[in-house]
């Protein structure tokens, strides 16, 4: 359910190392939080050459229960944003670690990613949150 080749953020963020674009990662959300949000409707996310700070509010994820703040899991700058969302936001929900993919942050401190989760350490958080 959740893949072992991601970093996680305490948020329910995912993170690939590396991105498409050298020295990026690609991020998105968890199954469990694009479950917990149910339908996502629109993505809001800044354009690319955005700055972003790790733990910053990074978008928005409008679902049909509620307005979510997307928080950046790590620090950076914005190089690409998923352009099918535009059209097709519900991809998020069907293809979180996939084609919902939301945005890719060029890195500005790599060892930022020591501080994110393995996926033993995900599932640990979510059993204690149960």
């Amino acid at each position: 359910m959740y893949p072992d080749d991601l970093q996680y953020s305490a948020d329910h963020e995912w993170v690939r190392a590396p991105g498409e674009t050298e020295g990026s990662v690609r991020v998105g959300i968890t199954d469990y939080a694009q479950d917990a949000l149910g339908d996502i409707v629109f993505v809001d996310v800044p354009d690319v050459g955005t700055d972003v700070e790790a733990g910053g509010t990074l978008g928005e994820l409008e679902s049909t229960k509620s307005v979510s703040d997307l928080y950046a899991p790590v620090g950076g700058t914005v190089v690409a944003v998923n352009p099918a969302l535009e059209q097709s936001p519900e991809l998020v929900n069907s293809d979180p670690y996939g084609e919902g993919w939301i945005v890719e942050i060029a890195l500005t401190d790599p060892a930022e990613l020591d501080s994110l989760l393995d996926v033993d350490a995900y599932t640990a958080q979510l059993d204690d949150d149960a």
